[in-house]
């Protein structure tokens, strides 16, 4: 598999909010996507947007960690502070980040304060606490980090809003707001079902566009950029709010069924097993092309063949 396609599915971070969730989105954009590929050179594992573990293309860490360094004296000092303590007590060692914690007297947690210096690396497969390093800080001026960050975001889930930025990135509604206005002579002005917002103005033509075919089917997993959107930005995705709230759960999500290119149910896995709740009856062939998708995810470590369990309305 080429790097480069790898650092295209990464362009605005996978979000790793379940073991390897961050393959499985490689795996539904990438065609022939194996169990190691989100451990690829090219990729690296960090605490993103609202400290949650994400997968990004290397040569964007500044962006994932510069682009959310708070801008106020406090928060501005508590990410440094906590970046050089843990750069001197772990001195050059990688180590769980709950050990690490322990070490320094600090509650564990409190480590994912310094990943927006952009020092802190992780390692975390899903099972066991993540595996923590630092490294020098990327050379970027945190102002042009947040400005590229803003523009990735318009691009993947434009069109939006300054207030969503500010929800997805995990920073203050001022910096988000900053981020646009400056970002304003590249923007054109929408109007969506739910209210005013805005795309990037290159990408206007992209959105005049008759769409191109979909894929039969996929699984998205749990947190996949896709869907990975707050407040009233969800309805345009799935405007039925029964089915919003068996999406977005107020704890782990479920993966989302895509048919088509629509949100059309939900799925959850355990070991082996994979039980996919379908919100309207599925037709044979959509049937077949999700149960064939169920069956390729590439998941390692399963001993014998994936089973497949559907349920739907009567």
């Amino acid at each position: 598999m080429r790097s480069e396609s790898l650092r295209r599915a990464a362009w605005c971070g996978l979000q790793d909010s379940m073991p390897r969730a961050a393959l499985l989105s490689i795996h539904a954009r990438i065609a022939g996507t194996g169990p190691a590929a989100w451990e690829h050179r090219s990729l690296i594992q960090l605490w993103g947007p609202r400290f949650s573990a994400y997968v990004v293309a290397a040569k964007d860490l500044p962006l994932f960690s510069l682009g959310r360094l708070p801008e106020d004296a406090r928060g501005l000092a508590r990410a440094h502070h906590t970046a050089s303590r843990l750069h001197t007590f772990l001195d050059g060692r990688k180590m769980p980040f709950g050990q690490a914690g322990h070490g320094m007297g600090v509650p564990h947690n409190s480590l994912r304060y310094a990943a927006p210096t952009g020092r802190v690396l992780l390692r975390w497969e899903g099972a066991r606490q993540p595996v923590v390093w630092t490294q020098p800080a990327p050379n970027m001026a945190p102002r042009d980090a947040r400005l590229e960050l803003a523009r990735r975001y318009l691009h993947v889930f434009g069109p939006t809003t300054a207030a969503s930025f500010a929800e997805w990135a995990g920073i203050s509604p001022a910096a988000a707001l900053a981020a646009f206005e400056a970002l304003h002579p590249a923007l054109t002005p929408v109007r969506t079902p739910i209210g005013d917002a805005w795309i990037l103005a290159d990408d206007e033509p992209a959105f005049r566009a008759p769409p191109g075919p979909a894929a039969p089917a996929r699984l998205l997993p749990s947190g996949d950029a896709y869907y990975l959107l707050w407040g009233a930005d969800r309805e345009l995705l799935v405007p039925n709010a029964k089915r919003r709230a068996a999406l977005w759960t107020s704890r782990v999500w479920p993966g989302a069924l895509l048919v088509h290119g629509e949100i059309v149910g939900v799925w959850r896995r355990t070991a082996g097993e994979i039980a996919i709740e379908a919100w309207r009856r599925l037709s044979s062939s959509e049937r077949e092309a999700a149960e064939a998708e169920a069956m390729s995810l590439p998941l390692p470590g399963l001993e014998g063949p994936v089973v497949v369990h559907f349920r739907s309305p009567a």
